[in-house]
């Protein structure tokens, strides 16, 4: 690939976690096993909703696209840093780096979308239960997918065609795990400032706007709730709602504070910021799994029947729990 009236690199090297060097052989153990984690729960949690007939509903749509993002992109991207940690393979082509950048923000854009629609099917399913199934049809839901899948076209390509038409005259390595945009951009030896403003209004304006919108719908879910004359629905429906905002800020808050430490955090060691930016790839889409999946009584009673089919004997207590 040849980009013309401009010199590009051949290759990058990645340096992994600046200032960890030492220790990054046994970083990658926790992340290897979080890395597995997320892909066998991601492919579990698409096998039995294509398996189970009664799994085939819109918030069961919206876990398969949940499951099948997160599957994607760490596949995508979290071997290499693995690699770097274990066999110091640090070099990265500069189509490489540039598909890789690509792909972590898109399939990070759509797992946005994909957490905002589902709050909006818990906002459905709560508040408004007698238009859920005729507002969510299977029409809607494919609508619904095909416009963020359109809105990472239109935010992400521009975003990825202005790197390759820097100009990288200096050095070529690149202080980070993987492709971070930022991090890229910072190598070239001309003027940056349209893809600073560019990646830092683009990074907010789709954060701030999914996240409010998050928050809106589980306000108008709380309030719902709190009117619910069951002590019991209750506390289990704030149970619910407390596990998934957490795990709405565990996606949003490391991707902030990446994007904004990038532009803004040169007083910021730059090892806690690198860090951050890896446990992002890797800790929601483990716990995804965990918090809407397994969470689920559905999913839980068809996993753990697929368990006792394999000749598996699952604990008492799980068994117990899963009915309750």
């Amino acid at each position: 690939m040849s980009y013309p009236n401009h010199s590009s690199p051949s290759s990058f090297i990645l340096t992994g976690i600046p200032g960890l060097e030492d220790a990054q052989f046994w970083i990658a153990f926790p992340f290897c096993t979080m890395y597995f984690m997320a892909v066998l729960g991601n492919i579990t949690l698409l096998l039995v909703i294509r398996m189970d007939p009664n799994l085939h509903w819109p918030m069961f749509y919206f876990l398969s696209m949940l499951a099948a993002i997160d599957l994607m992109l760490t596949i995508s991207i979290v071997p290499k840093f693995l690699s770097i940690f274990w066999f110091h393979s640090h070099e990265i082509t500069f189509e490489g780096c540039v598909a890789q950048m690509f792909f972590i923000h898109s399939f990070s854009m759509a797992e946005s979308g994909v957490l905002l629609t589902m709050a909006l099917d818990r906002y459905l399913a709560i508040c408004k239960p007698l238009h859920y199934s005729a507002i969510l049809t299977g029409s809607t839901i494919a609508k619904l997918g095909l416009a963020a899948a359109v809105c990472d076209i239109v935010i992400i390509i521009p975003l990825t065609c202005m790197v390759t038409t820097l100009s990288y005259c200096g050095p070529r390595v690149i202080p980070h795990s993987y492709c971070e945009c930022m991090s890229v951009v910072k190598l070239a030896c001309g003027d940056i400032q349209p893809n600073s403003i560019y990646g830092i209004t683009a990074a907010t304006v789709i954060v701030g706007l999914d996240s409010i919108l998050i928050a809106v719908s589980y306000v108008l879910i709380l309030r719902e709730v709190t009117g619910l004359s069951s002590r019991e629905a209750r506390l289990k429906s704030f149970g619910t709602c407390g596990t998934h905002i957490g795990v709405i800020l565990l996606f949003y808050l490391p991707r902030l504070f990446s994007s904004y430490t990038q532009h803004w955090g040169q007083s910021i060691p730059v090892h806690p910021c690198v860090l951050a930016a890896d446990l992002y790839l890797l800790v929601p889409p483990m716990l995804n799994r965990l918090i809407y999946g397994m969470r689920t009584r559905p999913i839980r009673e068809q996993v753990l029947s697929l368990i006792w089919q394999k000749g598996i004997q699952p604990p008492a207590q799980v068994l117990t729990s899963a009915h309750r």
